[in-house]
């Protein structure tokens, strides 16, 4: 009896430690499924579509990086209570701030069209219809939650749409992948000359991208704002439990967000690739693409993904872009104020959306339009990393918690890599 009550005590304690662990993923876990949106996943899809296996071995490359800058955009919002772009304004002169945010809002309309897109194709191949429609349909519901939907219920939703990207593990267990390659792929770099050096840009322009700074930071705020928590400057007895939190969370997003775009290299090298199928250009075409080659189950998992995620990014990429202007402006920012409590913040929201949607109805190429999204934000990331990384090291802002050696050594680690990419970006065009 007593070694059965010891073994009911053990595994009630292991069931607590579970639920208490996943409590705390929050915005890290949200911000690493949003950087899996449609436009990411095509990317993804390309990158295993014309190269196979061979280039993995970046997502490897881009986990510790991208979890670094991640984590100096959530360190920034919990210590000092204020999303990024407040922070940005109080260091850095206000026209810089404005441009680099005005860089960041072209951006992000262009991807919500371009995810809206996906989305809208993803599901006419499902179940049939306009794909006009859908877009409507699907910018509706997305703004609708953002509007009406309380910050805590919403960010709820936001964690268990995540789940739909476990769509990307189940079709490449569907599928059958040369175990070997990818095992090389991961661990041997390979660059495929120009093709591969645009490729492989592309690749760290979509896992690092300027709108999951402003989200994250933003989010860490909003929890400071809708909790009895106060900003880890005022509050510093709580910093060790928090820090520990956002590791773990930003941690976790990171490694879930690479895991899942791993999972879409792999599928469509296994399936499009091994079948001489080089070139996709968008999420819904890899999904119809999977169907002949790889089976219904595994397109129809693919397609719903995309549905999925979008249902996720959308609502980040729009509500990053609103934190970000509304807060330059000075305006009343956050999710848990209702409509016309913030009207400013929520109208950015609406606009951002309704403009990716007329850009759906545009004859405005979606690929060409996320070409030049990609080079606006290799534009803005890397001085907005530079800035990011100035503001977590100035006592000024963060107080006595600036940021550690170690994360000040991966944050600029990170900006460096993507001052590269952006200068090979550039001289690949000449």
């Amino acid at each position: 009896m007593s070694n059965r009550r010891d073994t009911r005590e053990k595994r009630r304690s292991v069931e607590q430690k579970l639920v208490q662990s996943l409590e705390e993923l929050g915005p890290g876990l949200i911000t690493g499924a949003a950087d899996d949106d449609p436009s990411g996943i095509a990317t993804y899809s390309q990158a295993g579509a014309q190269f196979g296996y061979g280039l993995l071995w970046t997502m490897v490359l881009a986990y510790p990086l991208m979890s670094a800058i991640q984590l100096v955009s959530a360190h920034i919002g919990r210590v000092t209570g204020a999303g990024l772009a407040n922070n940005l304004v109080s260091t850095f002169p206000k026209r810089i701030v404005g441009l680099l945010i005005g860089i960041l809002l072209i951006a992000n309309i262009i991807n919500i069209g371009a995810d809206l897109s996906g989305m809208a194709a993803s599901a006419a191949l499902v179940v049939g219809g306009g794909e006009h429609a859908f877009v409507i349909a699907f910018a509706i519901v997305s703004v609708l939650l953002q509007l009406f939907v309380s910050y805590h219920d919403y960010a709820r939703i936001l964690k268990w749409l995540t789940l739909s990207l476990f769509a990307y593990v189940g079709v490449l267990l569907a599928v059958q992948t040369d175990w070997k390659a990818a095992a090389t792929g991961l661990v041997v770099p390979r660059i495929f000359g120009r093709e591969g050096i645009l490729t492989i840009i592309a690749l760290l322009g979509t896992t690092i991208s300027p709108y999951l700074f402003f989200w994250q930071s933003s989010q860490e705020a909003e929890d400071v704002a809708t909790s009895r928590s106060k900003p880890l400057k005022q509050q510093p007895r709580r910093a060790a439990s928090e820090f520990r939190r956002m590791r773990f969370d930003t941690f976790a997003g990171m490694a879930f967000s690479d895991l899942i775009s791993i999972a879409i290299i792999m599928s469509t090298a296994a399936t499009l690739h091994a079948h001489g199928i080089t070139q996709i250009n968008s999420a819904a075409d890899a999904a119809e693409a999977l169907r002949p080659v790889a089976g219904s189950f595994a397109f129809a998992l693919f397609a719903i993904g995309i549905i999925g995620t979008g249902f996720l990014a959308v609502p980040v990429l729009a509500g990053s872009a609103a934190f970000a202007v509304a807060e330059v402006f000075g305006w009343k920012e956050g999710l848990e104020y209702q409509p016309r409590q913030a009207a400013g913040f929520y109208s950015i929201i609406v606009a951002a959306t309704l403009i990716g949607v007329l850009i759906d109805w545009s004859h405005i190429d979606p690929i060409r339009a996320l070409f030049w999204s990609a080079v606006l934000n290799g534009i803005a990331s890397v001085p907005l990393m530079i800035a990011m990384m100035v503001v977590v090291s100035r006592h000024r802002v963060m107080g006595r918690f600036t940021a550690t050696k170690p994360l000040l050594l991966f944050g600029w680690a990170a900006t460096a890599v993507m001052a590269a990419a952006t200068l090979l970006f550039f001289l690949s065009l000449l």
